[in-house]
């Protein structure tokens, strides 16, 4: 079966091929004409049916084939015509029943064939195909844009982001391809017209100088015969035509095309009665017959009533879902609500779309697959995240909780989406901030998504914006979201496949609470602890010696070394602030030992010097789209974390010995504790 599949259209190609140029018996080209015809439906009913353009990815080729097809059999008919003055009884058929043996009417209506077919739909067609191949190839960027943020924000997987590319590549191929197939469809009813008028004036030069035929018989059977060639022709070339501009017009959706037309229409029951009695008022002018109109009105009317019942429907499971969400406390709900989640997600009322899976919301998915995403990227187990409604919220607004508490807080309106751009002037919307990166951004309705993508600004939905900003906020607090029964969890992992690690490094060593600290130190500077059995291996060697916080964790980044650079290299150049020797060696002296693990106790005059400088030597490295990393000895690394955070909080800071993860190092400057401030180009 598969050899057939993949044999029969060459097959088929050769054979029309051979068609062109080997005269076919009669009863042949009347099988091949109705195999035609049929073929020309079966393309109709499959654009009509797929539910995005791509279901039909091969229909630009189909459509050469059928043409080319068509047009072998013209000339098949011609030579028959030409030769025998007789072509098929297909043929024969369609020039004196269908157009009832009436030369005049014949023309007449094969004109209008080629108008419809020509002028309206191939026209239409062909333009709507070349606006869609430019609009899609200008949306590219905009697209893929879209992909990486959904990847980064750990909303879909590496697979789903390649599937998506792939689609996007895919529906830019396929409307480049429809533009150029229009062009056939076009071709071909301008050779319909000429292969007719050759038939006509070929019949007739034939039976009146070589057959000897009256003028009138000649007229009669070759004209005719012509017509019927013609009728014959552009009957499945009119089918394909509607195909092409079915496809190119068609909309992406979840359903077939009859599904959404009578969806959509009989979504508001209002116009489908205003349409219905104004059907109905026709039949009060005098002369017209009433009977059409009202059967008509009546149709229009019955529809309406289906409409506000299935509307009614729609009301009822509505309300329904907004009972499930509020109903009346009980014992096991209130126990419920005075418990403590360490994540919380609340929405305001106008916002529970997003989580209603009848309404087309998949935040509670998108949730489930970002728990996945942190659990590739940092390590840990996130909690799962409780999402509820809270009517104290104002519209239209979300709020994210840690522990019970609100750490925070963003907008998502209901039927607009997240524009993130330089360029977003001319579109109307509400002006904001992207809530993760700060970047401007500005909430735009739904419908001029389009839109924006073509003017290059990046697009994402509101189940996107609340995703990205709690996994935002997970990572920030991931220390805090470590549990000890989530280190125990972890341990229990590492050992069935290293119990070794496991055995010598706890209880006997470190405690569950100490490898506790140690990790969520490991997080709070956003290093993943993914490869426990290194850290396990580094943090046993340090224990035999020392069971203080900063040495253990030092020992555990030294083991993780170039993991940590990685991320904040670019092109594999690591772009780095360092110290001046003075200065770094004066932070060594001043080390003392603290509750928290060393401090620094600089005299407050050089601190703040230090720290302002550092800050502005950091913005103007950011300004030249430049994310800097701070370097400095494994001894004072960890207390100058501690005195830098909170006023540079982006800000990494690494030892020389965690630098081997990158290629190359370029110092972006020095940083002083005077006014003096160094800073390279």
């Amino acid at each position: 079966m598969k050899r057939m599949n993949q044999l029969g259209v060459p097959i088929g190609i050769v054979a029309i091929v051979v068609m062109l140029v080997v005269p076919l018996p009669a009863a042949v080209l009347d099988l091949l004409i109705a195999l035609n015809i049929t073929a020309a439906l079966l393309v109709l009913m499959t654009a009509m049916f797929v539910h995005k353009p791509l279901d039909f990815a091969a229909f630009p080729a189909v459509l050469l084939v059928m043409t080319l097809f068509r047009l072998a059999l013209n000339v098949s008919a011609t030579r028959l015509v030409l030769l025998d003055g007789f072509a098929g009884k297909v043929i024969d058929t369609f020039g004196h029943f269908v157009v009832g043996g009436s030369l005049i009417v014949g023309l007449i209506v094969f004109a209008i064939l080629l108008v419809i077919q020509f002028v309206v739909i191939t026209n239409g067609a062909g333009r709507v195909a070349e606006v869609g191949a430019r609009f899609t190839l200008d949306a590219m960027p905009g697209k893929q844009m879209a992909i990486d943020a959904d990847l980064n924000s750990g909303l879909i997987d590496e697979d789903e982001a390649r599937r998506r590319r792939a689609e996007v590549h895919a529906e830019a191929d396929f409307y480049g391809s429809m533009d150029g197939a229009s062009k056939f469809v076009k071709g071909d009813a301008i050779a319909a017209i000429i292969i007719t008028l050759v038939n006509l004036i070929g019949g007739f030069a034939i039976g009146v100088g070589q057959l000897g035929m009256p003028f009138g018989e000649a007229v009669t059977t070759y004209s005719l015969l012509s017509v019927g060639d013609g009728l014959v022709s552009q009957i499945p070339a009119l089918l394909l035509s509607v195909a092409t501009g079915l496809i190119v017009t068609r909309s992406v959706n979840d359903a077939d095309m009859g599904s959404d037309i009578i969806r959509q229409m009989m979504a508001n029951q209002m116009p489908l009665r205003v349409a219905g009695f104004g059907a109905l008022g026709l039949c009060l002018i005098p002369g017209l017959p009433k009977l059409p109109f009202i059967v008509a009105g009546g149709l229009m009317l019955i529809a309406s009533s289906r409409a506000g019942a299935a509307a009614k429907e729609e009301a009822v499971e509505a309300q329904q879902i907004q009972q499930a969400l509020t109903s009346p406390d009980t014992p096991e709900l209130l126990a419920a609500e005075i418990q403590v989640d360490p994540l919380g997600l609340e929405l305001s009322a106008d916002m529970i779309d997003l989580v209603d899976p009848s309404s087309g919301g998949d935040l509670l998915e998108r949730v489930k697959a970002l728990r996945r995403k942190i659990a590739t990227d940092l390590g840990i187990v996130a909690p799962p995240v409780r999402t509820r409604d809270n009517l104290q919220l104002p519209s239209r607004t979300y709020a994210i909780l840690l522990f019970g508490i609100e750490v925070a807080r963003g907008e998502a309106p209901p039927g607009t989406v997240l524009a993130i751009g330089d360029f977003l002037g001319s579109l109307p919307g509400q002006q904001t901030q992207e809530p993760v990166f700060g970047l401007d951004a500005k909430w735009i309705p739904a419908e001029l998504r389009g839109q924006a993508e073509l003017s290059g600004a990046t697009v994402v939905d509101r189940a996107s914006v609340i995703t990205t900003h709690l996994a935002e906020i997970i990572t920030q607090h991931a220390g805090r979201l470590l549990g000890r029964e989530d280190v125990r969890m972890l341990t229990d992992v590492v050992k069935r496949s290293h119990p070794v690690v496991v055995d010598e490094l706890t209880p006997t060593q470190l405690s569950l609470g100490e490898m506790q600290r140690v990790l969520q130190e490991l997080l709070d500077e956003s290093v993943s602890i993914r490869d426990l059995v290194r850290i396990f291996e580094a943090l046993s060697l340090r224990a035999t010696r020392t069971k203080e916080l900063d040495p253990l964790v030092e020992a555990a980044r030294q083991a993780l070394g170039p993991a940590i650079a990685a991320p904040y290299a670019v092109d594999k150049t690591l772009h780095v602030l360092t110290l001046e020797p003075q200065l770094e060696q004066a932070i060594l002296e001043s080390l003392r030992p603290g509750d928290l693990g060393q401090a620094i106790a600089l005299d407050p005059e050089t601190s703040q010097t230090l720290l302002r400088n550092l800050a502005q030597l950091t913005q103007e490295v950011e300004n030249r789209n430049i994310r800097p990393v701070l370097v400095c000895a494994p001894q004072v690394r960890a207390a100058l974390r501690r005195l830098v955070q909170p006023i540079v909080p982006r800000l990494a800071v690494l030892s020389y010995q965690e630098l081997t993860g990158a290629d190359q190092i370029r110092s972006e400057g020095v940083v002083t504790a005077d006014t003096r401030l160094a800073v390279n180009a």
